[in-house]
């Protein structure tokens, strides 16, 4: 009868314990719940950096993007928009920018440029770092418009 009764509560709480874990436990998926903070100052100083070692390149050192960035060029691809609100980054909610700068043109909009997928390069901290310095160069107005988006 003792064994029982130890094996019924054994049971008991390992049930419970479970249903505790599925509950609490942390569920890594590709859906990433992290907003851009714009008023962490060490966020927007290690996002600097990493601009310009990763982006810098192609968006510019001022966040200016390429020339003609609206016209396809001669390949059938777009050159690097502004990331600052001249450019249309700031139309879109943040999830979503950060699955274009992991996953690049792969994101389906039919917008095709020659951005690579960081996915391999970044890590997913590194990424809001980056995309965080570039919306602390938005004036209050646009990223106000697009936090409503993250809302949504």
């Amino acid at each position: 009868m003792q064994r029982r009764r130890s094996f019924f509560f054994a049971m008991v709480f390992s049930v419970i314990f479970l249903i505790v874990l599925a509950i609490f436990w942390p569920i890594k998926s590709d859906r990433t719940f992290t907003r851009l903070d714009v008023k962490d100052e060490s966020l927007i100083a290690q996002g600097k950096k990493i601009y310009a070692l990763n982006c810098a390149n192609c968006h510019g050192t001022n966040l200016e993007g390429q020339l003609n960035w609206r016209e396809k060029g001669s390949d059938g691809l777009y050159p690097s928009p502004p990331v600052d609100v001249t450019g249309h980054i700031w139309h879109h909610p943040d999830n979503y920018l950060i699955k274009s700068v992991k996953y690049s043109s792969k994101v389906p909009l039919g917008y095709k440029d020659n951005m690579p997928a960081f996915s391999e390069t970044l890590a997913d901290e590194e990424i809001i770092a980056v995309l965080t310095y570039i919306k602390s160069h938005w004036s209050i107005k646009h990223q106000a418009y697009q936090e409503a988006l993250n809302r949504d």
